[in-house]
């Protein structure tokens, strides 16, 4: 996840929050397809897995799950899960060459700045296998901001992220478009994308 210091620190002093508000991400449609379109014993990344609901449910489904987060107390809320291997990691903590069948990047590196986005990008791509899955969740918009709660966000339209996508060798087949309520109360909409390696 992201070095911002401000963000990491929200994170940390509200992961109980946080782990309350989003118990329903095992329940995601695109956390159904992206775990329905892999074979059981897939390797697996989630990354900012946050307090691991996702990595759960894709170890329950019979993936092997590695996790990262680069809050600590998120990071021990997900270790607590059955199957799911974790450990506290920045963006700029992954390397790696053919690791994984499968990446679950959902609303994780809207944290990362915009220069560096192209970077953590091509990262993965070198980390996912060749044909690999790659699954992108983002708040659109435009520009760099903090939330009320001081968390910074980089924003980005549909266009925008599909063409940095394509630009880091990853193909986008898929997209889902939405609008829900953050930790900070306030709404936002967002997009999550698919792509292949």
């Amino acid at each position: 996840m992201s070095s911002d210091i401000e963000t990491l620190k929200v994170y940390g002093d509200m992961a109980d929050d946080y782990a309350a508000i989003t118990t329903e991400a095992t329940e995601d449609k695109a956390l159904t397809t992206f775990i329905g379109a892999l074979p059981k014993g897939s390797h697996v990344l989630d990354l900012g897995c946050g307090p691991g609901f996702a990595a759960a449910r894709m170890a329950r489904e019979g993936l092997s799950v590695d996790a990262t987060d680069a809050t600590p107390a998120m990071v021990e809320l997900a270790d607590k899960h059955p199957g799911v291997n974790a450990w506290t990691a920045t963006f700029d903590d992954l390397t790696g060459t053919n690791l994984y069948d499968g990446i679950w990047a959902n609303f994780s590196l809207l944290h990362a700045s915009r220069g560096d986005m192209p970077r953590y990008l091509g990262t993965l791509r070198e980390m996912l296998k060749t044909g690999g899955m790659f699954h992108i969740g983002m708040k659109t918009g435009t520009g760099e901001r903090r939330d009320a709660l001081g968390r910074l966000y980089t924003y980005y339209t549909g266009p925008e992220l599909e063409q940095l996508l394509r630009d880091a060798r990853l193909t986008p087949f898929s997209s889902t478009t939405g609008r829900d309520k953050g930790l900070d109360g306030e709404w936002a909409d967002w997009v999550t994308i698919i792509a292949h390696a």
